[in-house]
């Protein structure tokens, strides 16, 4: 698998054209960079003077640390567990906390650790996951009870951003305004405040840009696709990784033979077949059994009987040109046919996300 430094850069300064230098762009490396690799995402961005990091858990904020990436803030956006709250001073992350509990918890710890520990409070403004829905006067009073951590942001993640025949975006945009209006007036005023993600940057939710986003999706070429009346896509940005297999075999099989387990594919006709040292364990969805297509020798080409866990099955009667050792490409571009992560979420019944999250640790990653 190819991953392309230059194109991630690119896809970093596309989010920050489109934002304006006043809104800091949150680099989203968490699942390891949506497979792309956090390590090598992380010190491409941080080289481009991103000033934030996210990720999910404290071990993968702790791994960042670890790997030599020292100098931006990382934010923890999955909270932390009590076991965990030691790493959270000792590897410098910034958590976000989701309840007063875990404020008090944190609050705690900057006392023991004799340092102000700064953190994020996310508000549950509608997605009913992470987050307080604690009233403004309920903030508050936790807050006053805080001596010791240090209240720096305050966030919330939408859930239908790409979405516009639901007014889900906006209720959840008018609810977290009222909190912050609310705190505000009582004379709190937050550093940080960020409720959007790739979706909501890319068609332009400007409201609820505030001063910081949290790109992720983007950094690695991608925005949903919108449903409903949407306005125009802002952000231009490609895909960063190529995901090419091998060729073990290449043989012909005559009309009516039987393909893969179960013998889901009958050779309707002589066909050449290729068999690519490939499967669900790399991250090729089973879903793509007789559904899928890769590129092969420049064409789009079907995916032959059911995948197994390191073995697919193509077709080659197009092409004499390939045998084993050859190159077919899984998710990429093979002069003007394009295989994406997207076009293989819709065969698959998934998202791109979930695509991209698949390719397995084996899927040996080449930086370029």
């Amino acid at each position: 698998m190819l991953v392309s430094r230059d194109q991630i850069a690119r896809n970093y300064r596309e989010v920050c054209t489109t934002v304006g230098p006043q809104v800091d762009v949150a680099c989203v490396v968490k699942a390891d960079a949506y497979g792309h690799g956090a390590l090598e995402v992380a010190r491409v961005v941080v080289a481009e003077g991103a000033r934030w990091l996210a990720v999910s858990s404290v071990d993968e904020g702790v791994n960042l640390r670890c790997g030599g990436v020292r100098q931006p803030r990382v934010l923890v956006m999955g909270g932390f567990l009590d076991y965990e709250a030691d790493a959270l001073a000792e590897y410098d992350l910034t958590p976000t906390v989701h309840s007063f509990g875990q404020m008090h918890d944190l609050d705690r710890l900057a006392h023991a650790w004799g340092k102000p520990l700064p953190f994020h409070l996310k508000i549950d403004s509608g997605m009913g996951r992470l987050g307080t829905r604690a009233s403004a006067p309920e903030i508050l009073a936790e807050i006053h009870d805080v001596h010791h951590a240090r209240l720096e942001g305050l966030m919330t993640h939408f859930a239908s951003a790409a979405d516009y025949t639901t007014t889900q975006t906006d209720d959840q945009l008018a609810y977290f305004h009222r909190i912050c209006r609310e705190l505000e007036q009582a004379g709190f005023n937050a550093l940080r405040l960020h409720t959007s993600s790739t979706n909501a940057i890319g068609y332009g939710r400007k409201a609820g840009w505030h001063n910081m986003v949290r790109a992720g999706h983007a950094l690695y070429g991608y925005v949903s696709p919108a449903r409903g009346e949407s306005p125009r896509q802002l952000l231009k940005v490609r895909p960063a990784l190529t995901w090419k297999a091998k060729l073990l075999a290449v043989k012909d099989i005559p009309e009516g033979a039987l393909v893969g387990y179960g013998g889901t594919f009958r050779a309707p006709r002589p066909m050449r077949i290729g068999i690519l040292g490939a499967g669900y364990a790399d991250g090729l969805f089973h879903r793509l059994s007789n559904r899928g297509k890769v590129i092969a020798d420049g064409k789009l080409t079907s995916i032959l009987g059911t995948i197994s866990m390191d073995l697919t099955t193509i077709d080659l009667s197009h092409t004499t040109a390939l045998g084993p050792g050859a190159e077919v490409t899984l998710l990429g571009n093979e002069g003007d046919v394009h295989l994406d992560a997207q076009q293989i979420a819709r065969v698959a019944g998934t998202i791109s996300y979930n695509i991209l999250c698949s390719i397995s640790a084996r899927v040996r990653r080449v930086y370029v």
